[in-house]
This record gives C-alpha cells, sequence and structure tokens, in this order.
C-alpha cells in the first residue's frame, strides 16, 4: 500500500504488482527517493482525472528519470478510482506523472483510440479526497489549463508495505 499523503487529506492506494510491475517500480522509486514531496495536482478536469506527480507550486516541471514502457495491454481498465501513468502522444513516454480516473474513461483504455494509459493501482481509501481535490477551482497558469488557483500540494508519498 501506499499512502499521497495532501493538503487536502490522504488518499491510500494499491499497487497492481502483477499486472504493471514496471509502472509500479517507478511509482515505488520516485516515492522512495522523495521526488513527490512539495509537487502538485497541477490539473484538474471535474467528471475526468486529477494528475499529479510532476510540477512544483510555481509549475516548474521537475526533471525525471528515464521514460518507461507503457503496460497499458495489461488488461487493467481506466475506472473510477484507478491510478494511471500520464504521458505525451508517444507510447513509451511515462516517467514521473500519474492521474487518478474520476470515473470510467473508457477511451483510455488499450485499443480505444490508441495504445493507452496504463492503469497500476487503485484508490482503497480515500475517494472523498480525491473526490474533494476534483472540485477545487481552477484557471490557466503558467501556460497550462485547468490548474487550481489554490495549489493541491502532495506533502508526501508514502510506502506503507
Amino acid at each position: 500500500m501506499i499512502t499521497i499523503e495532501t493538503n487536502h487529506g490522504n488518499i491510500v492506494v494499491e499497487l497492481f504488482e502483477e499486472t504493471a510491475p514496471i509502472s509500479c517500480e517507478n511509482f515505488r522509486q520516485y516515492a522512495a527517493d522523495g521526488f513527490f514531496e512539495d509537487t502538485i495536482f497541477h490539473r484538474i478536469i471535474p467528471n475526468f482525472m486529477i494528475q499529479g506527480g510532476g510540477f512544483t507550486r510555481d509549475m516548474a516541471q521537475k526533471a525525471t528519470r528515464a521514460q518507461i514502457k507503457n503496460e497499458a495491454d495489461n488488461g487493467e481498465k481506466n475506472v473510477r478510482g484507478t491510478l494511471a501513468m500520464a504521458r505525451t502522444a508517444v507510447v513509451d513516454s511515462a516517467s514521473s506523472q500519474f492521474f487518478i480516473n474520476l470515473k470510467d474513461n473508457d477511451f483510455l483504455n488499450h485499443g480505444g483510440r490508441d495504445f493507452g494509459y496504463a492503469v497500476f493501482a487503485k484508490v482503497s481509501e480515500g475517494m472523498d479526497v480525491v473526490d474533494a481535490i476534483s472540485a477545487v477551482p481552477t484557471t490557466t497558469k503558467a501556460g497550462h489549463q485547468d490548474v487550481p488557483v489554490e495549489p493541491v500540494i502532495i506533502t508526501s508519498v508514502r510506502i506503507d508495505a
């Protein structure tokens, strides 16, 4: 289990170690390194997802390790409460950023519109916190849309087991 501590409360997640080993190891390593501390949920789109894990409060993008292989073909689905790796249009471009699905987003699954977005975990406690985060007011900041007016801060990501 992993606990994502935020200034809105805690989100406990269960990793899908068997079906997404690369993504899980990647996430664990970023957590162990303290990389996520004082990053933010920088993109919040109600009824879609909240995204974080790569920007500081002042919208500076943090340097990451190498990009990883996309595991979107692992059979896991982008359903409400799951975590998936964020990426660019390049299939194997995920690094530190992740998102939490606020609803079933079938179009993000493997084979939908493209290779898809790799689901690697699910929220086991704290979906109320995720929903509260999804309701914060957003604006455009530093050239990015859907940025919370007041930062939604990830204070730490703790590996519990």
